[in-house]
């Protein structure tokens, strides 16, 4: 599998110092956010190739259909914008040659399950239309129950699978992330039966279940290990990209140096 870390893990840092640090802790590739882009994507690339980088999953800079409810990310309220900036982003970060371009629902706002679910299936068709168009697949990332008020109001693997089938587009697949589904009943035989499914794979771990920051694989109460046992037995060979959501105090407070090197040995000894 390939090896990848995911920017968000070294928010304070910027694109270059995470280029240069990935690659020196010995990732084979990177996990991009576009607000860390630069605007010369020529002069990005270049430096990707340089530190010998591929691309794993591109999260844009407004990822979701709906608003999301979490500080700092909220970006516009009205979804035509969100749609519309999201198949921007799928155009430009086309060009980076990515696993995946991620992408999720966004609470619900007050909407009901069936408005929520018809705006989002709308919109989506969009984005699937801009990802044809530039050669590019989309993952759609189920989120955990916990997050079901900010940051997207399908959870389970199943409802998933019912959401994309409405849509009906080949080109969006699943982001399969193990700190939104690790929980899931269904989450070890959905891999078996889906591998061909996955565009992209986010990697991390809970610390428990009172706390809901992300530490890194193998150092919290989620089946990681099994996970990722289970996606190779099914014949995945993409990025296993580290990806850490945490605090000034904990894990973000950490050198981007240090940060690379921790999450490399985190996931290779899982690897």
């Amino acid at each position: 599998m390939i090896l990848s870390l995911s920017e968000i893990s070294t928010v304070g840092a910027t694109f270059e110092e995470d280029v240069k640090a990935y690659s020196a802790a010995g990732f084979d590739a990177i996990g991009l956010w576009e607000f860390k882009l630069p605007e010369d994507d020529d002069a990005n690339i270049a430096l990707l190739r340089e530190y010998g980088l591929g691309v794993a999953v591109c999260v844009p800079a407004v990822p979701s259909i709906l608003q999301l409810a979490i500080p700092g990310m909220e970006g516009p309220a009205d979804p035509g914008d969100r749609i519309a900036a999201l198949c921007a982003s799928v155009s430009r970060l086309a060009a980076y040659d990515p696993e995946c371009i991620a992408c999720l629902t966004g609470p619900l706002g007050g909407r009901s399950i069936e408005e929520g679910f018809e705006v989002v299936t709308g919109g989506l068709a969009l984005v699937a239309e801009a990802a044809h168009s530039a050669a590019v697949r989309v993952g759609f990332e189920p989120i955990h129950v916990s997050q079901r008020e900010s940051a997207g109001f399908v959870h389970t693997l199943a409802d998933t699978d019912l959401l994309l089938a409405t849509v009906g587009s080949p080109e969006i697949g699943v982001l399969f992330d193990t700190y939104h589904v690790w929980d899931d009943p269904m989450v070890l035989s959905w891999i078996a039966a889906n591998p061909d499914r996955i565009a992209g794979v986010h990697v991390c771990d809970w610390p428990s279940r009172d706390r809901t920051d992300r530490v890194l694989p193998g150092d919290g109460i989620s089946q990681t290990g099994v996970i990722i046992a289970a996606l190779a037995a099914a014949g995945w060979e993409g990025a296993l990209d580290v990806e850490i959501f945490s605090t000034p105090e904990l894990f973000w407070g950490l050198p981007v140096d240090e940060a690379a090197r921790a999450a490399y040995a985190a996931i290779s000894a899982l690897a």
